[in-house]
């Protein structure tokens, strides 16, 4: 794997977790409700979440790759074309995050359960990491090697989005709740995701 392709897997992938979802949004409420000490057990349910929807997600991968060079080839194209949608989605979005703040004191081990399952357990996590991996693999590479550098890479990003998410949210309020500030992030997100899928179409279609 080269050092390039890495860095495109690590910016794409810094670009989509940022972009508020089930598992972001729970992060934010609990953030709002009870303050930074939801944190840590947030992020590590949400890493952790991430590492089974994604494992499961690259195994399905790799049988993919050995069975068939065209079927992977089609994925890599619809996972381009899934990243063009979710880019014009979040241009549309508006400027609100729905999170409303939750009261209800739980401990830190629920808290972590809680987001594990709501980042596992949602189906259109599988389904993203499907459509999204296989833009970066090389099919004549080490798979295991690949899966390694990719999991550990994601899940340190999404780790430190979420935790980054919560303390934002405890401590700037006005900053989350900003309509303003958040559909500037979101349609400059959207225009980034929508310039990879398009980057991710050219390759293949030059290759």
């Amino acid at each position: 794997m080269s050092f390039e392709n890495w860095a495109a897997f690590a910016a794409a992938s810094s670009i989509l977790l940022i972009i508020p979802g089930p598992t972001i949004l729970l992060v934010v409420s609990y953030a709002l409700g009870q303050g930074w000490r939801t944190a840590l057990p947030m992020a590590v349910g949400v890493a952790l979440g991430d590492f089974t929807a994604m494992t499961l997600s690259m195994l399905g991968i790799g049988a993919l790759l050995a069975a068939s060079a065209t079927v992977f080839t089609i994925l890599k194209l619809i996972g381009a074309g899934y990243l063009i949608y979710l880019g014009v989605k979040l241009f549309r979005a508006g400027g609100t995050l729905k999170a409303e703040p939750r009261t209800d004191t739980v401990s830190s081990a629920k808290m972590m359960a809680h987001a594990w399952l709501v980042t596992a357990l949602n189906p259109k996590s599988i389904t993203f990491f499907v459509a999204f991996l296989p833009q970066f693999l090389d099919r004549h590479a080490n798979f295991w090697t690949q899966m390694l550098i990719f999991e550990t890479t994601f899940l340190a990003l999404a780790f430190a989005n979420a935790f980054g998410y919560a303390l934002i949210a405890a401590r700037a309020r006005n900053v989350v709740r900003n309509p303003k500030a958040i559909r500037i992030f979101n349609r400059t997100g959207g225009t980034l995701l929508v310039g990879a899928g398009i980057a991710t179409v050219a390759m293949r279609s030059s290759n």
